[in-house]
């Protein structure tokens, strides 16, 4: 049984010319994949949420539905937990940069942006209070003061740790776009 959709050449057989989806630069997009340690993370709270889960059923058989309801409230907030876990990082697009943290999101519009630039500096370590010497992207705004601001990429968190080239690209690829829409 021939199955033309798992063939590689078959994207070579196609002569219509329509937009990839990661063509539309007003998505916004992470120019980098998430890091082991972040993926990992968010595997481990969901291997957690599973268990809860299970453990909901179990009390929902057996016991009351209000103490089922408690837990399977907290399974639902693992779950969350561990999807911004995975969304936390910087997106860019056409509009501007994004940072998104675990409780907070910082959107830049390109026109706001003075320069983006890689630095040598100390940086934390999986967002720990511990500085070890490393690579920082750091973003700087117009009209403010240099004071520090904190980095949106670094060599040494959940997504680059031991990744030296992934983070050289990423930086790469926000510092490209900051050229083309900071002009434009």
């Amino acid at each position: 049984m021939p199955l033309p959709f798992l063939t590689a050449d078959r994207a070579f057989d196609t002569a219509d010319d329509v937009a990839l989806p990661y063509d539309d630069r007003d998505q916004w997009r992470r120019p980098y994949r998430p890091g082991p340690w972040r993926v990992g993370a968010a595997a481990l709270l969901l291997l957690l949420a599973s268990f809860v889960l299970f453990a909901a059923v179990i009390i929902a058989a057996t016991g009351g539905p209000s103490s089922a309801g408690v837990v399977f409230g907290i399974a639902l907030v693992v779950i969350l937990c561990a999807l911004r876990m995975l969304r936390m990082g910087v997106w860019v697009s056409a509009h501007g940069v994004r940072q998104v943290g675990f409780f907070t999101t910082r959107t830049v519009a390109w026109q706001q942006v003075a320069s983006v630039r890689t630095v040598q500096q100390p940086v934390r370590w999986l967002g720990l209070p511990r500085t070890v010497q490393g690579q920082a992207l750091l973003l700087v705004r117009q009209g403010r003061s240099t004071e520090p601001t904190p980095p949106l990429l670094t060599t040494h968190n959940s997504d680059f740790l031991a990744r030296d080239g992934a983070f050289n690209r990423a930086a790469d690829a926000v510092e490209a776009w900051a050229d083309e829409y900071r002009r434009g």
